[in-house]
C-alpha cells in the first residue's frame, strides 16, 4: 500500500507541481487570499454630522396624552443616513428591566423626599399672573409624565417621580391651561404636570406654548405657566451590558477608527440598546462582525439633539477618539465598549519569533495546542508568517505543514472556556483554503467540535479569506476544537472570537 507520504507526491505529480513548497519551507499562497485591508474604513464621520442636521428627535407630553404611561422602548430614528419616518423599536435583552405601567401615588408623605439637594434647578418658570405665559420642554429623550397635585406647586411630587422612572435625570414641572382631560376626565384633578427626559434640559428649548383647541369652541386655548427644570446632580453609574467590557469614557470626542460598519442614531442614551444593535449588525465580509461600539450625544446648536451608537469590526480605544465635532455639532458622554471574548489570543498573535525574525512555527503556545493523530507530523501548526495571517502576524494552519501525511489536525484553546452554563455562545472565525491551488484544495473542510461533538463542518474547498460562525449553549468549563484540513488541502484559521449571544 501507497504511504501517505507517497500518496501527497502523487497528488502533486497529477497537477503537474512537482515544485510544491510546504507551508513550513515558506511557500507562497496559490492566490490573492483576501487578507484583512483596513484601507479606507475609517469612520465616516461627515455622513454622521451631516445625518444629525436631519433628524428630529424632539418631544414631550402631549396635551391629549394620559399620565403615568410607561416610557417606551429605546428606539432607532437612523441607519447609515437614512432616516426613519417612524422610529423603529430596539428589541430589549432578556437582562433589561422590564417596565409596567408607572403606578399613581396619593398627594401624602409617600412624596416626600430628603435627598431633594441631588437636584438642582436648571430654570424657573415665568409666573401665575394673569398675563404670564411660559412654555413646556420640546426635547430629546423624552420618557413620560404624571400629574402632581396643584393645590401648591408640587416640587417634591415631581422629583420623586423622576425617581422611579429608570433613565430619568430631568425633570420638567408646568401648569397647563385649559385642558379637557386634565380638567374633567383624569382622576387626579389637577392641571400641574411633571414631564421626565433621559436627557438634561434648558429654557432655550421651552418651544412647546400651548395654543391647542382641546374644548370645543369657543373655548379658550390651551397655555402653559411657570414651567421649572430640575436637574439630577449626579447621574447614576451606567451599567455595562453582558458580554462587553469599557474600553473608555466618558469623553468629549468620538472615535475616528478603522474598521467602521456603520452608525444608528438612538432616541435616548442607551448603553445597553448600542449593544444589542452592535450584535445584530451585519457581518462584513472582510472584518467580520462587530466588536466594539462607541455611543455618544450630539450636542446641535448646544442642545442634544440625537444619540449616535457607530459600530466597528475592530476594537478601537481612547487613542482615536479625536473627533470632537464639526461646526454646530459637539460630541459629548462618549463612551467605547468592546465584546468579550472567551477565547484568550484569537488572533494567536502571542505567538513570536524567539529570535525575531519574521518565519517560524510551532505546534503549542500559551494559548493554543495543535495536535496531529497518531501517526500524523505536523497536521496542526501554529505560524508566525504575516503573508500567512488573516490579521496581524500570526495563524493557525490544518494539515500537515511538511507533507508527511494526509491527516486531519486538530486546533484547541490550551484551556477550557471560560463560559456562563446556560448562556448562547456565538463561535466566529475566518478560514483560508488557497494555499494549494484550486485542484489540491478542492477537498478541504474544518469541523468545529463543542466539548468533543461536532457542531458543523465546512467543506471550505478553494475560498479565500472567509467569515463562519456557529452557536453553542454553554455547560461551563467547555471546550472548543477545529478538525480538518490535510496535506495539501490546507485550511488556515485565524481570528477566533466566542461571544455571548
Amino acid at each position: 500500500m501507497l504511504s501517505s507520504r507517497l500518496l501527497a507526491l502523487v497528488a502533486l505529480a497529477i497537477v503537474g507541481t512537482d515544485a510544491f513548497v510546504y507551508p513550513v519551507d515558506r511557500g507562497t499562497p496559490a492566490d490573492n487570499a483576501n487578507a484583512l485591508d483596513l484601507s479606507n474604513t475609517s469612520t465616516d464621520s461627515s455622513s454622521i454630522a451631516e445625518t444629525v442636521t436631519q433628524v428630529d428627535q424632539k418631544g414631550g407630553a402631549t396635551s391629549d396624552a394620559p399620565p403615568n404611561q410607561p416610557p417606551p422602548e429605546t428606539a432607532v430614528t437612523a441607519i447609515d443616513g437614512n432616516v426613519f419616518d417612524t422610529a423603529v423599536p430596539v428589541s430589549s435583552s432578556p437582562t433589561r428591566r422590564s417596565l409596567d405601567l408607572l403606578p399613581k401615588r396619593e398627594a401624602s408623605a409617600k412624596f416626600r423626599r430628603q435627598d431633594l439637594g441631588k437636584y438642582k434647578q436648571v430654570f424657573a418658570g415665568t409666573g401665575t399672573g394673569p398675563d404670564d405665559r411660559d412654555g413646556s420642554i420640546q426635547g430629546t429623550a423624552y420618557l413620560t409624565y404624571t400629574i402632581v397635585p396643584n393645590n401648591t406647586y408640587s416640587v417634591e411630587p415631581c422629583l420623586a417621580f423622576c425617581d422611579r422612572v429608570p433613565g430619568c435625570v430631568f425633570a420638567n414641572l408646568y401648569y397647563e391651561f385649559n385642558n379637557l382631560g386634565l380638567d374633567h376626565e383624569f382622576s387626579e384633578g389637577s392641571n400641574l404636570k411633571c414631564a421626565v427626559y433621559g436627557d438634561v434640559h434648558t429654557a432655550a428649548e421651552k418651544t412647546n406654548r400651548g395654543g391647542q383647541q382641546l374644548y370645543p369652541a369657543p373655548g379658550g386655548l390651551t397655555y402653559i405657566q411657570q414651567s421649572s427644570g430640575y436637574a439630577l446632580e449626579q447621574w447614576a453609574d451606567i451599567a455595562t451590558p453582558d458580554g462587553y467590557e469599557q474600553v473608555f469614557g466618558p469623553l468629549e470626542a468620538a472615535n475616528n477608527a478603522p474598521g467602521y460598519m456603520g452608525f444608528a442614531f438612538l432616541d435616548r442614551y442607551d448603553v445597553q440598546a448600542c449593544a444589542d444593535l452592535c450584535k445584530k449588525r451585519g457581518v462584513d465580509g472582510n472584518g467580520g462582525a462587530c466588536k466594539f461600539f462607541n455611543i455618544w450625544r450630539a450636542v446641535f446648536s448646544d442642545k442634544p439633539q440625537t444619540y449616535t451608537c457607530s459600530m466597528y469590526y475592530e476594537v478601537a480605544d481612547a487613542s482615536t477618539a479625536n473627533n470632537y465635532g464639526q461646526g454646530d455639532l459637539k460630541v459629548t458622554q462618549s463612551r467605547g465598549y468592546r465584546r468579550k471574548s472567551v477565547v484568550p489570543d484569537g488572533g494567536f498573535e502571542s505567538y513570536q519569533c524567539s529570535d525575531g525574525s519574521d518565519f517560524c512555527y510551532t505546534t503549542s503556545t500559551s494559548t493554543w495546542t495543535a495536535t496531529s493523530p497518531a501517526g500524523g507530523n505536523l497536521d496542526a501548526t501554529i505560524f508566525h508568517h504575516q503573508s500567512y495571517a488573516h490579521s496581524g502576524n500570526s495563524v493557525a494552519i490544518l494539515g500537515s505543514a511538511n507533507g508527511a501525511d494526509l491527516l486531519p489536525g486538530t486546533l484547541k484553546p490550551a484551556n477550557h472556556l471560560d463560559t456562563v452554563p446556560g448562556k448562547t455562545y456565538t463561535i466566529q472565525f475566518f478560514t483560508s483554503s488557497v494555499y494549494s491551488g484550486p485542484v489540491l484544495e478542492r477537498d478541504s473542510f474544518v469541523t468545529v467540535l463543542w466539548n468533543g461533538q461536532e457542531v458543523q463542518t465546512f467543506h471550505t474547498e478553494y475560498a479565500p479569506w472567509a467569515y463562519h460562525e456557529v452557536t453553542v449553549t454553554a455547560s461551563g468549563n467547555d471546550e472548543l476544537a477545529f478538525t480538518g484540513g490535510k496535506s495539501t488541502a490546507y485550511v488556515f484559521v485565524d481570528d477566533v472570537y466566542v461571544f455571548q449571544s
